[in-house]
Order: structure tokens, then sequence, then C-alpha cells
């Protein structure tokens, strides 16, 4: 039985991206109708407005919508490389037995449909999309499950949470690869040097976030102007963050101890303001409490929130605007093929993965999780909006109309996934447990 103390931080983790997956859905929307709207020149005009700074020697100038996707979105992949971190080391990946029912799913639900693509495509010029269908958007998914209440098991949530993490590694290590062109080694080798710096603080035990922000922000501007994509300093960087806490729970408690009698032996008057000591008490009470939290999960707690409520939504607002009219260039078989490759390419793919491997003992599914929810999770995977539409925006960085034709595709794709997903998940009556 899984214990309260686990399932109480989960379960509002999975509140926020629940809530997070609503807000994701009125950011869309609200592109779709902005940019469509009378008001749609606006939208357009106000993405590709140009920010930044230029010297005789140095150039840092983009348009607004690239620095959402290279700028804020280098915070969602440092919160991702937290997650990823904080997993393995004493989270539901920590272990073999833990990370096999994930992994084999992730596997099947990025192999499967990146075979499908290219199975299906026909056009040289948009056989990059292939990492498109790959990943799965848990802030959606998690929205649809949260929707179902009691009809599905928490640890069906923690396996999509698990597989999603999962997933966003493959996603990543796809763009680092794949989606990076013309390297500069002088500025990697910079950024790489100093990420090696931040992993020696890390490994002696020392933890400033005032240095993580400046030499981070230093190595965002190394990896863009290395050729690689600065997202990808987001994910190195997160895991110069320790995990431990510079105290035990023990002498933090001593602490805490000795710090309330002082304040109470300091007490004088009931004034509404502090005296001097018990000032001095609460500051120490704050660099204990510092000392006491796990840099790693301070981080997490602190961000969450941000990407959840603000960067995610941001990022769907300024990319999900797609104007449709008659005159638009469109590629209907890239959108069909994306549609086919979310849809078909997760589900199938998942499905026949996990319970093939389960059928030849490969992996352990909990009892409580049946055939008809491992089938339901998958079509929810096919739900790729946020990774979907970032890769979509590499894989055709200079073409509007693959980038316009791959967003129809993944928000029809991913429509389709979650109706399908949610419909089989709250189907009810007796289906057979996944057991021997």
């Amino acid at each position: 039985m899984i214990s309260k103390v686990i399932l109480t931080p989960f379960q509002k983790f999975v509140k926020i991206e629940s809530f997070s997956g609503i807000l994701l859905l009125l950011a869309a929307i609200v592109a779709l109708v902005w940019a469509n709207s009378s008001l749609g020149y606006s939208y357009q005009s106000l993405w590709q407005y140009e920010l930044g700074f230029k010297t005789d020697s140095f150039e840092l100038n983009k348009p607004l919508l690239l620095w959402i996707n290279d700028g804020l979105m280098a915070v969602f992949f440092f919160l991702i490389g937290l997650e990823i971190k904080r997993e393995f080391l004493i989270g539901e990946l920590n272990s073999v037995k833990k990370i096999a029912f994930p992994l084999f799913g992730a596997l099947g639900g990025m192999v499967v449909p990146l075979l499908l693509f290219l199975f299906l495509n026909e056009d040289a010029n948009t056989v990059k999309g292939w990492g498109i269908p790959m990943a799965t958007d848990i802030a959606f998914s998690l929205a649809i499950l949260k929707l179902l209440g009691n009809r599905v098991p928490l640890s069906l949530k923690i396996f999509l949470t698990a597989f999603a993490i999962v997933d966003d590694i493959g996603a990543v290590l796809v763009i680092a690869i794949f989606y990076s062109s013309g390297i500069d080694l002088n500025f990697l080798f910079a950024a790489l040097g100093l990420l090696a710096f931040l992993y020696l603080l890390s490994y002696k035990g020392y933890y400033s976030k005032f240095l993580i922000i400046v030499i981070g922000i230093v190595i965002w501007v190394l990896f863009l102007k290395s050729g690689l994509h600065p997202t990808l300093a987001g994910i190195l960087l997160a895991f110069s963050v320790p995990v431990r806490q510079k105290i035990n729970t023990a002498s933090f408690l001593d602490n805490l101890v000795q710090i309330t009698t002082n304040i109470k032996q300091s007490t004088v008057s009931k004034q509404p303001v502090l005296c001097k000591e018990q000032i001095e008490q609460i500051d120490d009470l704050e660099d204990w409490i510092a000392k006491y939290q796990s840099p790693i999960q301070h981080l997490e707690h602190k961000l969450h929130s941000w990407v959840a409520y603000f960067i995610i939504p941001i990022f769907a607002l300024a990319n999900a605007g797609v104007v449709l009219n008659t005159d638009m260039k469109l590629d209907t078989f890239l959108i069909r093929n994306i549609i086919i490759c979310l849809v078909l390419g997760n589900s199938l793919g998942i499905s026949f993965v996990v319970l093939a491997a389960k059928k030849i003992k490969l992996i352990e599914v909990p009892q409580e999780i049946t055939t008809r929810q491992i089938i339901g999770v998958s079509f929810l995977a096919g739900i790729g909006f946020t990774m979907a539409i970032f890769i979509a925006s590499l894989a055709f960085e200079n073409s509007p109309e693959y980038i316009d034709s791959a967003k129809i595709g993944i928000l029809i794709g991913s429509l389709i996934s979650a109706i399908v997903g949610y419909t089989i998940l709250r189907l009810k009556g007796r289906t057979k447990t996944i057991r021997e």
C-alpha cells in the first residue's frame, strides 16, 4: 500500500497539472479565436515583435515568439530536469522494478509513432517531422484523468506521470541529437566547462540559487550561440541542483525546539511587533529551514506553479494561433500523418508493448490496473500538445506552411486522443485485471 506521506505531494502535483491542462486548453482556444478574428493582424505582429540588444561584437535579438520558445521554455525544461533527477534518485524511477513498467510504455509510445510516421510520409520535405508524435503532454493527460475521479486508480496516474517523464527524456535526446545543427565547439565547450564547475560544487555539497541563476543565464547564451537548442541548457543545469539537505531531521528539530524556547523567553509584552531577540531567532529559523529543505524539492515547489500557470499557457497562446482560411497553404498529407501517428501510433504502440512485456514477465503491472485502463491511457498518450508543437517549430523552422499544418494535425490528433481515451476510461462494467 502506498503511504499517505507519498500520496499527498503526488496528489497536489496531479491537481496542479490538471488545472494547468485546463489553462492550456483555454489559451489554445483564445489563440485560435484571436488569430482568426478581425484582430488577427495584432496576434501575428505581437509575437513577431523583436526584442534584444546588439553591440559591435555581440548580438542577441529575437522575436517575442522565440524568446518564449527558447527562453521561457528553458525554465520549463529546467523543471523537467529537476523532476527527472529526483525521480531517478528517490522517486518512481529509482529502481529497475519501478522503471520497467513506464519504460516499456514510453518505448512503445516513441518508437511506433516514429516508424508509422516514416512509413506514411511520402514527402522528403516533411520527413524531419518524425519526432512530432513522440511526446506526451502530461498536463492535458492528467487533466483528463482528473475528470474521471475515482474511476481510475492512483497507480494509473503514477504510471502516466512516470511514463511522461521517461517520454520527456526521449524527447530531449531527440531535440539534442536531431534538431540541433551547425555546432560551434568553442561555445559548446565553454558551456560544458561551466556545467562541470556547477556539478563539482554540487558534489562538494555547495549550493547557491544566485550562482545557478547567473551561471545558468551564461550557459543558456552559450548553448544558443553554439547551435544546440538553448532549452537543453535548462535540462543540464537542473542536474547540478543537489537532492540532499545540509542537515538531517533530528538536527533541525533540536534547533527548532531551541529557537522556540528562545522566542518564548524573549517575550516581554503583547506588542504587535517583535523585539530584537525575537527577530534574531526568526532569522535563525529561516536559515535552518533553508538548510533543512532539499534544494531540488524546494526549486520544484517554487517553479511548478509558475510553469504550470504561466509559462505553458503563454507558450500555448503564442504557438496555437493557426490562421484558418481558404487562402492558407496547408499540407493535408502531413496533417493526416500526424493525426494517425498521435492517435493510432501511441495507442497501439503502448498497449502492444506493455501487454507483450507483461505476458513474457518482463514487467509487473499493479493488480488494480486493468487492460481497459492500459488501452485508455495509451490513447491519452496521444495528447502531444506542448512538446509536439515545440518539436514542430524546430523541425520546420523555415517553413511556415509545414508548421501550420503540423499544428493543425497536433490539435486534431490530440483532441481525438483525449476524447477516445476519456471514453474508454469512463466505460463501466467489469474488465479483467492484468494479472497472471
